[in-house]
């Protein structure tokens, strides 16, 4: 299925929230505090990015998003 390109800025707000969650997922995570407020901040720079208020998004959006920012993080 073709997909409306997602623009970068949005890929990698997605990929600095999964690294943030995954820091924060760990046992013990070190500075928790600051992680959690960095995830709250970045989730709502994604809830809010003008990206979803454009007439080109689809509903399958999201999930194309998380697809491409972990493909992002695997990159060296």
């Amino acid at each position: 299925m073709e997909h409306a390109p997602l623009p970068p800025d949005l890929i990698e707000l997605q990929a600095d929230w999964q690294r943030t969650y995954a820091a924060l997922a760990v046992p013990r995570p070190v500075h928790a505090t600051a992680l959690r407020r960095r995830l709250h901040a970045l989730s709502g720079q994604l809830l809010f990015h003008p990206y979803w208020s454009s007439p080109r998004r689809l509903p399958g959006a999201r999930v194309e998003l998380r697809r491409q920012a972990r493909a992002l993080g695997r990159l060296p």
